[in-house]
């Protein structure tokens, strides 16, 4: 490789994958067994750290394990990534939704995962997804195919760069995902997932690259990680299934459009706890977010379900324009009055300490329900917005030391007095 980039022999025909892929086929477990398949030091082509691969699957009982120095980086040819009788990977599609490519990294059967070890001085192994370099053949990158979808109205076919797919008991950690030419991770239908010291790494510019989006997904924790990327930071969906027992904690977020929940709540998401945690409405190189947010809860009546029993505590948010984030018309928001099981319905929400900070002018936190048969039921507590302007409809607000511009919510109910909003630091992005 030079720099991020190999000979034309190898970009068309990714040295690594062969070898990869045999010692994953190899090693596939049963039972609770795990084992590591290791990509080490100096074991990459011509005695390099750097490994070229396309598309893996990593089985049961199996972790891919990165030394510090190593890099594994995606290849760049859409033909090694076409979904059969799927959209054409690496175009833009006007029909057939975004399922044209299989993702870089797919973990299937449970009890697997992707890990590094860590270096004395922090260095981890690199999952590099080259979403900024042209797609092999072309002049446009990955990321210029999703900003050249949003224009025309059509989906960018590009792929995940890790995916796990009804697989549980699943764990990232310790490892940097940079550069992914869409979602980083998505974790979907399983039970038991664990992010733990993973960190994520696109400009805010980089439109749909998410950091990590469980869906239909249960026991899923995200903590001590770090996340900057040109969507949203975590998205916690339940379209075809339930999402629930989900704990968002000590993240750092930079960029992004927020902690979010939704937009596809159909099946109903719960039990999701948001805790200690910052989030930046800038990238680690101070580029604002074009669509920042801190917390936010979004749906509509195409996607539309039951949210309950949300928890934010003790949450930081500098430099976003929507503070709190609750609207049920995302991306509908003059549509129809529906009723029916699509209807978003927003209940037993807290936020219970959370200070935001530097907010741009014309920040606005909404704060919606549906309608009055689907209101929202929110409770406020130890809240402090620097912004003032608040947009509430459709709402029953419960408040206690909670103020926007240095004002109580007027028409909120009062509740006992609470503790203070939160004191907040924001921590620069570490250098990967």
């Amino acid at each position: 490789m030079t720099g991020r980039t190999a000979s034309a022999a190898d970009e068309a025909a990714p040295p690594d994958t062969a070898r990869i892929q045999q010692a994953l086929d190899r090693c596939a477990q049963e039972g609770g067994a795990v084992v590591a398949v290791r990509l080490v030091a100096g074991a990459g082509q011509h005695g390099s750290s750097s490994f070229l691969s396309g598309p893996l699957t990593v089985h049961r009982g199996e972790v891919l394990l990165l030394d510090p120095a190593t890099t594994l980086y995606a290849s760049r040819d859409a033909a090694d990534y076409q979904a059969p009788g799927q959209p054409t990977c690496g175009t833009v599609a006007r029909s057939g939704g975004s399922s044209g490519c299989r993702p870089f990294i797919a973990l299937r059967g449970g009890d697997d995962g992707l890990e590094s070890t860590r270096a004395a001085d922090g260095t981890r192994g690199r999952v590099d997804g080259r979403g900024d370099l042209p797609v092999l053949g072309t002049t446009t990158s990955w990321w210029q195919l999703a900003t050249a979808a949003k224009g025309s109205g059509g989906q960018q076919q590009v792929p995940r760069l890790v995916e796990s797919e009804h697989s549980d008991d699943v764990v990232l950690h310790d490892v940097d995902l940079v550069d992914a030419p869409g979602s980083n991770v998505s974790d979907e239908g399983g039970d038991g997932f664990t992010a733990w010291g993973v960190r994520i790494d696109e400009p805010a510019t980089a439109r749909n690259t998410d950091g990590i989006d469980p869906a239909g997904a249960t026991d899923v924790t995200i903590t001590d990680s770090w996340i900057a990327d040109g969507d949203d930071g975590v998205a916690i969906k339940g379209g075809s299934a339930p999402s629930s027992h989900t704990t968002v904690s000590n993240d750092h977020f930079y960029g992004t459009h927020g902690i979010s929940i939704g937009s596809e709540t159909t099946a109903g998401v719960s039990d999701v706890l948001v805790t200690d945690d910052t989030v930046s409405g800038t990238d680690p190189s101070g580029t604002p977010s074009a669509d920042s947010a801190g917390i936010r809860i979004k749906s509509d009546p195409k996607a539309g379900g039951a949210v309950d029993d949300v928890v934010y505590r003790d949450v930081c948010v500098a430099a976003v324009t929507a503070p709190i984030d609750v609207d049920p018309r995302y991306d509908d928001p003059s549509g129809p009055s529906e009723s029916g099981a699509r209807v978003p319905w927003f209940t037993g929400i807290t936020v219970d300490g959370l200070t935001a900070v530097r907010s741009p002018p014309g920040a606005t936190s909404t704060l919606d329900g549906y309608d009055d048969d689907h209101p929202l039921d929110l409770t406020l507590a130890g809240v402090s917005v620097d912004a003032p302007h608040v947009l509430v409809a459709h709402a029953h607000v419960t408040a206690s030391g909670a103020t926007f511009g240095g004002a109580p919510l007027p028409g909120a109910a009062a509740a006992p007095s609470a503790g203070a909003a939160p004191a907040c630091t924001f921590p620069a992005y570490p250098a990967l």
